[in-house]
Formats: C-alpha cells, sequence, structure tokens
C-alpha cells in the first residue's frame, strides 16, 4: 500500500495498491526529491483514460518495475482533472518536447520542478520504435547521475521556454465586432466535414462550444450556412454510435470520422455543454426541418438531461465527472474496452428472439463482420423506427440486458467548473422546454456546491463523497459557478443565489486577474502554489478556456446585477473579449465559447424581464420568453421591483408584461406571447 489510499480522487486510488511508491504532488514529495537527489518522475492521467490503465497494468502493477521506479525517482501521481493547473504546466513541456501530448502523460523533473524529458505512454516492450518503459527509466536515471550538466542546461532551457509562452493574449486592433464575428464564423463553417458534420479527421471531438457559437450567430444575422453545419453535426452525432443508442449521453469522442465507434469514456463536460446545444435546437429550431433535427434535438436534449441526473448523479446532490471507457469483466483482470455497450447479431436474437433480434441488427445496423473488435458492434440510429412502439420496447430490453452485464467504474469526483457546466444546461432546458425536474436537479447541485466546495468566497476543484478535496479552484471553477448559479436564478426566480454568484465572481476578479493587461486572466490564483509558469490557456478545447468562461459570467451578471457591479462586470468582460476576439481573429475553431460569449455581448445581450403581477398567470407570456429568447439571453421573472432586472417595472393592465432591451434600448413592454416572439425575433 503506497500514500494514495486517503487521496480524494479516484483515480489515484486506483493506484493505491501498486508496488510503486506513489507520492501525491506537494512541497513534501519535493523535498525528499532534492534530499535523495534523484529526479521527480512524474505520472499525470484520469480515472476513465484507457491508455492510463493499460499503461498501470503493464507497468505500475510490476514488481521490477517498481522497483527501479522506487529506487531511481520520487514518484508523483497526479488526477489532471483535480490539477489542471498542473496538468497545463507539464502538457505544454511535453508537446514542446515532442510535438504531440495526451495522455498518461509521463514527465521527468529535476527536484524544482523544471522538466527535462518529457512523453506519454510507453510499452513494457519496446514496439514501433518506441524504447520500453524500464529502458527509458534507466536511460534517464544513468543521465541523472553522469550527465547532470545536460539534464540542468535542458531543464533550464524548457522552463525558459514555457515562461515565455505564458504572456496573456494582445487586446485586439477592434475588439469584438460584427464583421470580425462574420469571418470567424466564415473560416468555421468552411472547414466542417461536409459529410459527416464536424470537423476534421478521425479521431473526431464533439465541436460542443462551437456549435452553441453558431447557433448564437444564426440567431443574430439568419446565416442559413451555420445553421446547417450545427444541424449537420448535430444529427450525425446523435445517429452515431458516439451517442449511447440505449442509455442517453455522449462519449468521449469517436475513433473514426463517421461518429461509429466511440472511445467509450463518457466525461460530465460533453454532456453538459452538449444537453446546452441541443436544448438549444430543440427550443429555438423546433419548426425547422433538416433532415429530423426538430424531433431528434428535443430528444437527445431529453436523454442526456436524464442521463446526467440518473447515471451521473451522486448521493449529496452533485454529479459525478466520467464513466471508464474500460470494463473489468473479471475481476483482477484488465478492463475491456466497449465491452458493457456493443452488441452482436447473436447475442441480440438471445435477448430478443428472433424477430425482434433480426428487426434489431438491421435498426441498429449490427452485422456478422461487426463494427467494433471481435465481430462486435456499437449501436447506431440511422433512421427514425416505423413502429415507435417496438422501437421502445426492443431498446428497454436491451437496456436490461445492458444493466446487468458488468458495469465500467465511475469516477464520483464532484468537479466545481463541470458541476457548474451542468448545472447551467440544465436550468436553462429544463425552463424553456417545461422540465422542472431539471431545474430541481440543477438547484440541488447549486446548493451542494455552495455548501461544501465554498468557503468565504474561495472555491475548492473537487469533493468525493461529500467531502471537499485540498485543491484549491482555479479560474473555471469560479467562472462555471458563477455562471451556472446566475441560470438558477433566471430559471427559478430566487434571489438567494444572486448574492453567492456576485461573491464569487468579485473573489474571481481580485484573484485571477492580470494587474497589468485588462481583461487578461491567469487560470491560478494569485496565491496558489509557485509553478515553473503560472498558466492561463486563451483556447477553447473541450472545456471553455476560463477566460472565455469568465467573459460569460461577466457578461451575464452586468445584466442581472445592481447598477455598480454592472458597469463593473459590463466594462470587464468587454476588455476580456477584445483579448478573445484575437483568437477568433487567428483561430475560430479554438475559440468557440468565445464566438458564443461575443454573439451575446453584440446584441446587448437581450434582456428579458417578465413582471408579474399578484395571483396572474404568466405560464404562456414567461414559456415564450425562454424559448425564443436568444442564446446568452438574460430572462428573469417576479414581482416589480423584486431584482435588479424588474425595477420600475410593473405589470400592464394588472397582466403579466415582457420587458425586453438590448443595451441601453428597450421596447415598449407586451402582454401577449406572440408579441413577445416578434419582438424577439426582430432584435437585431
Amino acid at each position: 500500500m503506497n500514500r494514495l489510499g486517503d487521496a480524494t480522487s479516484p483515480y489515484l486510488r486506483q493506484h493505491a495498491d501498486n508496488p510503486v511508491d506513489w507520492r501525491e504532488w506537494d512541497a513534501e514529495a519535493l523535498a525528499e526529491a532534492a534530499e535523495r537527489d534523484v529526479p521527480i518522475l512524474l505520472s499525470i492521467g484520469y480515472a476513465s483514460c484507457h491508455w492510463c490503465h493499460v499503461m498501470a497494468h503493464e507497468s505500475f502493477e510490476d514488481e521490477e518495475t517498481a522497483a527501479l521506479m522506487n529506487a531511481n525517482f520520487v514518484c508523483i501521481k497526479v488526477d489532471r482533472e483535480e490539477r489542471p493547473d498542473l496538468d497545463a504546466v507539464y502538457m505544454a513541456a511535453t508537446v514542446a518536447m515532442t510535438g504531440q501530448g495526451g495522455w498518461p502523460m509521463t514527465c521527468f523533473l529535476t527536484p524544482a520542478g523544471e522538466p527535462f524529458f518529457c512523453g506519454t505512454y510507453y510499452p513494457n516492450q519496446p514496439r514501433g520504435g518506441m524504447p520500453s518503459f524500464t529502458q527509458l527509466l534507466e536511460a534517464v536515471a544513468e543521465t541523472w547521475r553522469d550527465r547532470r550538466g545536460e539534464v540542468d542546461q535542458a531543464a533550464g532551457q524548457v522552463a525558459e521556454a514555457l515562461r515565455a509562452q505564458a504572456d496573456g493574449l494582445p487586446e485586439g486592433d477592434a475588439g469584438v465586432t460584427a464583421e470580425l464575428l462574420e469571418q470567424a464564423v466564415a473560416d468555421i463553417v468552411r472547414d466542417v466535414d461536409s459529410r459527416n458534420g464536424g470537423f476534421g479527421g478521425a479521431p473526431k471531438f464533439p465541436p460542443s462550444a462551437l456549435l452553441e457559437g453558431l447557433l448564437r450567430h444564426v440567431e443574430r444575422t439568419g446565416s442559413e450556412r451555420a445553421l446547417a453545419v450545427a444541424a449537420l453535426t448535430a444529427e450525425a452525432m446523435a445517429r452515431g454510435g458516439i451517442y449511447d443508442q440505449v442509455r442517453g449521453g455522449f462519449a468521449r469522442y469517436s475513433v473514426d470520422a463517421a461518429w461509429v465507434v466511440p472511445h467509450f469514456e463518457k466525461m460530465l463536460y460533453d454532456n453538459a455543454q452538449l444537453l446546452r446545444v441541443y436544448g438549444h435546437l430543440a427550443r429555438r429550431w423546433s419548426k425547422v426541418t433538416v433532415g429530423q433535427l426538430d424531433s431528434s434535438a428535443l430528444r437527445v436534449a431529453a436523454e442526456t438531461a436524464r442521463f446526467l441526473i440518473d447515471d451521473l448523479g451522486t448521493a449529496e446532490g452533485g454529479f459525478a465527472s466520467a464513466f471508464d471507457a474500460d470494463t473489468r469483466v473479471e475481476p483482477g483482470a484488465p478492463g475491456v474496452e466497449g465491452a458493457t455497450y456493443v452488441w452482436t447479431p447473436e447475442q441480440l436474437r438471445e435477448v430478443l428472439g428472433v424477430d425482434d433480434g433480426e428487426w434489431a441488427a438491421t435498426f441498429f445496423d449490427v452485422t456478422v463482420a461487426g463494427t467494433f473488435e471481435h465481430g462486435a458492434s456499437v449501436l447506431t440510429r440511422y433512421r427514425d423506427p416505423e413502429d415507435p412502439e417496438r422501437f421502445e420496447r426492443v431498446r428497454e430490453l436491451l437496456r436490461d440486458t445492458r444493466d446487468r452485464r458488468p458495469q465500467p467504474d465511475r469516477d464520483d469526483k464532484v468537479v466545481t467548473a463541470w458541476n457548474g457546466m451542468a448545472i447551467t444546461a440544465l436550468a436553462e432546458a429544463g425552463a424553456a422546454l417545461d422540465h422542472p425536474e431539471w431545474v430541481a436537479a440543477a438547484v440541488r447541485c447549486a446548493g451542494y456546491l455552495v455548501a461544501e466546495h465554498v468557503t468565504g468566497n474561495r472555491v475548492v476543484r473537487a469533493s468525493l463523497g461529500g467531502v471537499a478535496g485540498a485543491a484549491p479552484g482555479v479560474l473555471e471553477d469560479y467562472a462555471w459557478l458563477v455562471t451556472g448559479l446566475l441560470a438558477v436564478y433566471q430559471a427559478t426566480g430566487d434571489a438567494q443565489w444572486l448574492g453567492p454568484a456576485e461573491g464569487l465572481l468579485d473573489a474571481a476578479i481580485e484573484l485571477f486577474a492580470d494587474p497589468e493587461q485588462a481583461g487578461s486572466w491567469f487560470d491560478t490564483a494569485a496565491d496558489a502554489e509557485t509553478l515553473v509558469t503560472r498558466p492561463r490557456d486563451p483556447f477553447d478545447g473541450a472545456t471553455p478556456a476560463g477566460a472565455s468562461a469568465l467573459a460569460e459570467a461577466l457578461l451575464t451578471a452586468s445584466v442581472l446585477t445592481g447598477s455598480e457591479r454592472a458597469g463593473r462586470y459590463r466594462g470587464l468582460a468587454d476588455a476580456t473579449l477584445a483579448r478573445g476576439a484575437v483568437v477568433l481573429a487567428r483561430a475560430p475553431r479554438s475559440g468557440g465559447h468565445w464566438l458564443a460569449v461575443a454573439e451575446a455581448a453584440l446584441t446587448g445581450p437581450i434582456q428579458v424581464a417578465v413582471s408579474l403581477p399578484a395571483d396572474a398567470d404568466a405560464a404562456e407570456l414567461l414559456t415564450a420568453a425562454r424559448r425564443f429568447a436568444p442564446g446568452g439571453a438574460a430572462v428573469l421573472a417576479g414581482p416589480e421591483n423584486s431584482s435588479p432586472l424588474l425595477i420600475d417595472r410593473p405589470p400592464v393592465t394588472g397582466r403579466p408584461a415582457a420587458y425586453v432591451c438590448h443595451g441601453t434600448v428597450c421596447d415598449l413592454p407586451v402582454t401577449d406571447p406572440a408579441a413577445l416572439i416578434e419582438v424577439l425575433d426582430s432584435v437585431p
């Protein structure tokens, strides 16, 4: 038993029984390396990572390999999801040294934490031009002993290069303009895979933030091309194997360009972002027929929300981080990728009988040759069922059978940022699509985070089993928690969420702002642990950049909070977007969330205040506001003067009234839902 048994990270606990003397990252571990005069072997991964499991089984569980590691290194295990700051620093080093990155990440550091050799997965035997892991260990240990000067020189050069890369974004020449966003969208849609949707080839990742940005652009400009690209991609993903056709929820990526075969890990952050996208499609384009978009968007939103609540929900009210890519079919044996999910024609006949089994094989494209390994197939859905009752009966039987199979492990770690994304998506979609149970789940999660992840406006990164971890929150944690709290505030009208949101936003400004560059933000707090560099990544990836996430929080808060704070928040949002404009101009596909926030900022953002008289039914008017307000709009209902957005906004002749504003321009209040929809559709 090493020192990981009491870790708050399930990933670290997975390695608690390794013969490797693993340590968590802390000052004591670095001091031990200095005292022993040995390098640090830093291994970074996460619980649902397939190749992390492979390397663990091949090397970290092997006694001889572990002995070599223990004798020559201080060995440190890091969960990249719990310590994104460490992951960012050493991923930058890995990419700089090798030209590519990934997990497991394997880095060798000086006792001061400076990297001098980095890579990713190493096999236990030489393969494909790669040395074995033991050969690498021996070579690094020998170099450390015999050529220390070269090591120190290399480490110093890498550290200096990392520091040079850590400068913030320059401020754009013109900031966010309609012309900039037009050009960014043109560049994005030009790169679409016109056959399969999405961007690029295999492996293909869901472009979640880009889709939301494109939808907001469509709402502002009416661009048919942007809508077609978003619709094609959403439809293709929903019908492919990357989407779980039995239980709902998206896998992290597909190994092919056509979304057929997923890498089977399911991440909270993907599903939260995609719920926001499909919920947006369902509420705003229910009358648009692009393939089966009008029906499938609503179905996928509902199934994804159910997956979040039923499959990722924790007992405390939060949402777990992920499901593993692998399933441990036999105790003590390595996990088998996809074992829970795939089917053969014979298995379908055994479960469903001959007639339904053959029908299901045809419908879900399950063949004798298979689309996955060993003749098994991933279920797809390239058509809608002609007999919906038969389809539901078949799917229920498949679901029940699959639930009795061995299941992948779940990473129960509750990450603040990703839970903030889930809160946002559930609250928005639940309010707009009339699913109060989704809003209730968002409220429960928000209450848990505020109670257990926040102390004196300081946020922790994650908790496990209701126990907060020691890792401090980073910029994205503050930003997404604020956005989530503001989404719950809008969905419920309950002012209890506004105060914590403002307090956390003020803390984020204090802790993460670059004092020398207005609108530039670090990803770690000013008083966080000193690393080789203070990381800040301005690009949106699988999750939005911390800075673009904060831009959304600032922009939304600027129209929901009081006047003194509102001006400060809007000024910072504009300054932040002025720097994000550089990403949109130079690398728009890496700026999906920047695009989404910029589109909202360019329209105001839209504010819809629904003033409620006592004992009057405002359901129809409020539903129209929530369904037809564009993405990024602020929609709030309540009695006159019950919130800053409703000050001096009374009902009209005793009837609920909607006040629509964009920027500093407001329309006359309307009481008719159809009139409100017309006003919202006419906003430039």
